[in-house]
């Protein structure tokens, strides 16, 4: 429904814009549907994590993974119901973890996870996609710097705050995310690396 729309509006616009060409238009096919993807996707997980009772969570843990998201990249699920469920998982699964598991006791563990994650920015941040690809080498660069630094950033906070919650939201928030760069998790979401294809 919501692609039947974006496509709608898509002609609409090259109705009103002969110059818009095929190439083009696709381009703001995909932003169409990402815009008005998002809101819907966002307001049923903000549902679901209200019926959850973690409402409150669930909106601390997208303040804290979506910059590291942003930066590093990772995949994209083919459908809207699938996003949905990905979404939910990553936000309010992380919350939901944070809340009944404590992790920061043990700083091992944290820091087995911090090493993962910058192995796995290393090999893979940013993990751009098909739709998206990230072609310029300084932009992939600068983007892999800021997931060093988010990551870094974010892992020492959760070390040292005393809210043993929101530690763990970051701690989980932020493997959940590495897990989803990895070379794995695009196979198994039949996503691939935009770089890799365009380059």
């Amino acid at each position: 429904m919501i692609d039947k729309f974006c496509a709608y509006l898509t002609k609409k616009i090259r109705k009103e814009m002969p110059e818009v060409d095929d190439e083009r238009a696709e381009v703001i096919m995909y932003g169409l549907q990402n815009i008005i993807g998002e809101l819907p996707k966002g307001i049923i997980i903000l549902i679901i994590a209200y019926i959850l009772g973690i409402f409150k969570l669930t909106v601390i843990s997208i303040l804290i993974i979506a910059p590291y998201r942003s930066v590093s990249g990772g995949v994209h699920m083919k459908t809207h119901i699938g996003c949905i469920i990905y979404t939910l998982l990553l936000y309010s699964g992380s919350s939901l973890l944070g809340k009944y598991i404590v992790l920061t006791g043990n700083v091992k563990i944290v820091l087995a996870i911090w090493i993962f994650c910058m192995i796995m920015i290393k090999l893979y941040a940013p993990a751009d996609t098909e739709n998206l690809p990230i072609l310029r080498k300084k932009e992939r660069k600068q983007k892999q710097i800021l997931s060093y630094i988010i990551i870094t950033s974010e892992i020492l906070i959760a070390i040292f705050i005393k809210n043993t919650t929101i530690s763990g939201i970051i701690i989980f928030g932020d493997f959940i995310q590495t897990l989803t760069i990895t070379r794995i998790a695009y196979k198994v979401t039949h996503n691939k690396y935009g770089h890799e294809i365009y380059a």
